[in-house]
């Protein structure tokens, strides 16, 4: 199966790449998602029955600061993708966030946390999320397309705080990368399905709980220091996944 990944310098793609042998990951400067006839001439090139779309800009708080290249690389980026799938036929597996839900923790909402696939996404509560919203948008102009909403942190924990009051799917890029690179095998059958959104994350946990398995020293801190608008709880609910996955197993 010829895959092509998007990304492939950022940390999910670095992770995937020892995952999935023979897989084609040209450098931004052979595959830059916000040019269009870039992607266009790369994708003639590769040919792939498989992309796996990981290319995206990802600092929340930076994303305050430089929109117009956050969304041309997450939103305009994505439709050039997209559309040259849809052009090629192959199948996209486009990497989401937990961050497309409001994640809010006031009773008065019918859903907070433990968000299944299915779930009402939006509103936003960041730039960056609404950036990655939109992208699934363009996602879906790929018809043979997989939406994986995750969640994930570089291998050790960058930063002095942590929070106690954000609650996560989240786990770390060496952990969660498997899991992903099993998907990306899977995703022609899983499209074939009908599945065209999986949630693939860790257990529920807060970013401090997370923060303290890598970084003991790590501080308490809350979301009020961040600079930028965080959610509540966005943990995701991962049945659909686990339940699929157990099938495919066994399917072999």
């Amino acid at each position: 199966m010829r895959v092509l990944l998007t990304g492939g310098g950022g940390r999910l793609g670095g992770a995937l790449q020892p995952l999935l042998p023979g897989i084609a990951a040209p450098p931004r400067t052979e595959l830059d998602v916000t040019d269009a006839e870039v992607v266009a001439r790369a994708f003639a090139a590769a040919r792939p029955e498989v992309v796996v779309h990981a290319a995206a800009f990802t600092d929340v708080s930076a994303a305050e600061r430089q929109r117009d290249a956050c969304w041309r690389i997450n939103v305009l980026g994505t439709r050039h993708v997209a559309e040259a799938c849809a052009r090629l036929g192959a199948t996209l597996v486009h990497v989401s966030t937990d961050y497309v839900f409001w994640g809010d923790a006031d009773p008065e909402r019918a859903a907070r946390g433990g968000y299944r696939e299915d779930d009402p996404t939006g509103p936003t509560r960041n730039y960056y999320a609404l950036t990655k919203l939109a992208a699934e948008d363009e996602a879906r102009r790929a018809p043979r397309h997989l939406i994986v909403r995750t969640t994930f942190r570089a291998t050790a924990w960058p930063y002095p705080v942590a929070f106690t009051d954000v609650a996560t799917s989240q786990t770390y890029v060496d952990e969660i990368a498997p899991e992903i690179a099993e998907v990306v095998r899977w995703a022609p059958r899983i499209v074939d399905e009908g599945v065209h959104v999986l949630h693939v994350a860790g257990p529920p946990t807060t970013a401090f709980e997370l923060a303290r398995r890598r970084a003991p020293e790590v501080r308490e801190g809350t979301k009020a220091e961040a600079g930028v608008e965080l959610p509540d709880d966005v943990t995701l609910d991962v049945s659909r996944w686990r339940d699929l996955r157990a099938r495919l197993l066994a399917q072999g």
